[in-house]
């Protein structure tokens, strides 16, 4: 690959780390108009649609998915779209985009050490320095600059949300590995929105989905728009050119990118503040991440 090439692919990487912050700025605007589940099934029908016309406009015809990988699919339907979406939604009617999108920054170093168990892979000294400092990070961001103070005052319910998010993330990744198996990524992905959509229905019409629907404003679509075509359907796409061209250890690393455009976004649109301390342990967080990631072997 030429520098040119090389150029293109690395611009359109940090732009899918750009719409992959702005998610949480969208996510806050939304979870103050709608209920969490009505606002994740319409976020992911939107994506399943538009996952599901692409690949016909592309291929001719949907993505079959063979009847024997309907569990694989299933797991990432209820891990990475229901159960994700759902803490992501609801962490943020309580807590700043900006500060829950550096607790959310440590995915990478949970599903490192998780797959070290899981996959039996090398986890050297260093990549367990670089969990320990990550860990510490998120502690920082969870106190404001005082880990002592989780021992006598616990963790606070919106931060408990958002860390459900690490958690659904993590099994969403350790089981995308066992799918990639089997299934191509973007069909892996299309039919993981399509089940976890469906996951979402019944619960989000218990929710109040239809009253959420009909009091909607222009300005939620837009956000439901958003976070299910844009930085679902599209930046997925530019994410693995971006793994086909450079490879995933590479690619990866711009995920750190992330949480500086969630903080850039929320200080511009939602005027949030974030402390030094915050600030701190997310620099922590993407330090242990990098080297998490960096001595991988």
């Amino acid at each position: 690959m030429n520098r040119e090439s090389n150029l293109f692919v690395y611009l359109m990487l940090v732009g899918t780390m750009a719409l992959w912050g702005g998610t949480w700025i969208s996510g806050k605007m939304l979870a103050g108009s709608m209920g969490p589940l009505s606002a994740s099934f319409l976020r992911f029908l939107s994506a399943a649609v538009f996952l599901v016309i692409s690949a016909w406009m592309q291929e001719g015809k949907v993505p079959r998915l063979p009847l024997k990988f309907v569990p694989h699919t299933a797991f990432l339907g209820l891990t990475g779209v229901f159960m994700y979406s759902w803490f992501f939604f609801k962490g943020l009617e309580s807590i700043p985009a900006g500060r829950a999108a550096l607790i959310v920054a440590c995915i990478p170093v949970c599903v490192a050490s998780v797959s070290a168990m899981v996959f039996k892979e090398r986890f050297g000294p260093l990549r367990v320095l670089g969990t320990l400092i990550s860990l510490f990070g998120v502690s920082m961001v969870l106190s404001e600059g005082d880990p002592l103070s989780l021992l006598s005052h616990g963790v606070a319910a919106g931060d408990l949300l958002i860390l459900g998010c690490v958690v659904a993330w993590t099994g969403y990744s350790i089981g995308g590995r066992i799918a990639m198996r089997h299934l191509d990524p973007a069909r892996a992905v299309t039919w993981s929105c399509v089940l976890g959509a469906l996951f979402l229905l019944g619960p989000a019409l218990n929710a109040g989905l239809v009253d959420d629907v009909l009091r909607s404003s222009f300005g939620d679509w837009l956000n439901i728009l958003y976070l299910g075509v844009i930085a679902t359907g599209v930046s997925y796409a530019w994410y693995y050119r971006g793994i086909r061209a450079i490879g995933p250890s590479r690619a990866a690393i711009f995920i750190n990118l992330v949480p500086v455009f969630a903080i850039i976004f929320a200080q511009i649109l939602l005027g949030e503040t974030v402390g030094l301390a915050v600030l701190g342990g997310g620099a922590m967080v993407i330090t242990g991440v990098y080297m998490t990631n960096r001595f991988a072997r």
